[in-house]
């Protein structure tokens, strides 16, 4: 199946070539612990989450890596405020993080690096960017000269005069260029590193170059993240990657849009941010999750009472029909651990840049007719078979979580006496037996 991904780099619709055949080697870049995650911070979790099970489910080997930020000022500002080390408040956030994760139904990643782990690989990439002539030191501090590259602005497609007067660059007399950025920092508090240019610690921009580099050994498919880090974060990792290595670090960037809160954007001074985990707790994690993806990847979503309710009502409706299909067709014996025979269509959706509303509808399109065939007592029950095997695997792709229930013989036994007494039009017992099926999940 040809799998159309939008190119961040070129700006255009591509058709996905991997490196190698079958294989998929990605990163996407993971967040700096120092807090809990608001719901924002999941979408490209999700998002990423999403398509690696796509890929997964067409047979591709998936090298998905996504890292955490474990070195900055804001983890040591707060470390140091808290009276903890750098280590404790990081570890304590990394396990907050992987149970929003977890209850997201967010896959394991193959890797999930921390930037303290890296420290000597990072410091000999700077070394070696200051030997080449790519990066100057300015009083025990290590910038990084975006002159001596070529394309620098080529993911922002903004010329250097353009990126000045469009961003904020924090100002620094130590830098020949405005738009140089910090490869090494001088610290005089929270943890450090000992170099020969200064005690310090690395820039946020040089960490996921270097954890590519060790853990891909080369340039990779996919990196992706938030449009956030578009500039001046992945800009600034490819220039480091060309000047290293004379290549663009992946051959497909890959930017999720961010998400606004009741059509305003997301932040402290509005009050209105939201932690993931109180927006799970509240609405759970299918409806969450569901909303993350239930729109183009590369477009702004809104959070609203409105956004909520319908992908709540999308949960509702697979809910009602998956459990009255393994119900019936697991009261009949009949196996349903396995993959669907046809589910081209659907997949066909994703594989138009990962268009997942559209593969939505057609998700509908089969609980609606299943809901029909439900009714119908005649019908074939290969046919329900198939509409089930398709809806399972969907959910599976989607990263909703519903699972195949397997029914004992005791279940079994209980729940075709409910129906016996039904037939009978034994009220009082088919009433004793409905609660007890209710209880047990079944009905």
């Amino acid at each position: 199946m040809e799998i159309k991904i939008y190119n961040s780099l070129t700006n255009k619709l591509e058709v996905f070539k991997p490196i190698k055949e079958k294989e998929v080697s990605m990163y996407v870049c993971g967040p700096t612990v120092y807090n809990d995650p608001h719901i924002g911070n999941m979408r490209p979790a999700v998002v990423f989450d999403t398509f690696v099970r796509f890929l997964t489910y067409l047979g591709y080997k998936v090298k998905y890596v996504s890292n955490f930020t474990d070195v900055d000022d804001k983890i040591i500002n707060k470390a140091l405020e808290l009276n903890k080390t750098e280590k404790e408040l990081t570890d304590y956030y990394i396990d907050e993080y992987k149970k929003v994760l977890n209850s997201l139904n967010i896959l394991p990643q193959y890797k999930n690096p921390r930037v303290t782990e890296y420290m000597d690989e990072i410091i000999n990439y700077i070394d070696n960017l200051v030997k080449t002539g790519h990066a100057y030191v300015v009083d025990g501090e290590v910038f990084f000269d975006v002159n001596s590259v070529q394309n620098y602005g080529i993911l922002s497609n903004l010329k250097k005069d353009e990126l000045i007067s469009g961003a904020r660059v924090e100002q620094n007399t130590k830098k020949k260029n405005p738009l140089d950025f910090l490869l090494w920092k001088k610290t005089d508090k929270g943890i450090k590193w000992h170099t020969k240019w200064c005690d310090g610690r690395p820039g946020w921009h040089t960490e996921c170059c270097v954890m590519i580099d060790s853990i891909f050994n080369g340039i990779i498919d996919i990196h992706g993240g938030g449009i956030d880090l578009k500039f001046p974060h992945h800009e600034n990792e490819i220039a480091q990657s060309y000047a290293t290595h004379q290549n663009y670090l992946a051959n497909y960037w890959m930017h999720n849009a961010m998400m606004n809160i009741n059509g305003d954007k997301m932040s402290k001074s509005l009050g209105n941010v939201i932690l993931a985990k109180d927006a799970i707790k509240e609405y759970g994690g299918d409806i969450i999750r569901l909303f993350l993806i239930n729109a183009p990847y590369r477009s702004v979503i809104n959070l609203n009472d409105e956004t909520i309710k319908d992908n709540a009502s999308i949960i509702n409706k697979i809910s009602s029909v998956y459990k009255q299909l393994n119900l019936k067709l697991g009261m009949e014996n009949i196996n349903l651990n396995e993959k669907s025979a046809d589910l081209a269509e659907f997949l066909s959706c994703l594989a138009d840049d990962l268009n997942v509303p559209n593969a939505i509808t057609y998700l509908l399109n089969i609980i609606k007719k299943a809901n029909q065939d439900l009714r119908n007592k005649s019908i074939d029950l290969a046919i329900l078979k198939e509409e089930f095997l398709k809806i399972n695997d969907i959910c599976y792709i989607l990263g909703l979580s519903f699972k195949v229930k397997e029914y004992t013989q005791e279940e079994k036994i209980l729940y075709n006496k409910y129906i016996e007494a039904k037939n009978n039009k034994d009220f009082n017992l088919s009433d004793t037996l409905r609660t007890k099926l209710i209880e047990l999940n079944i009905l």
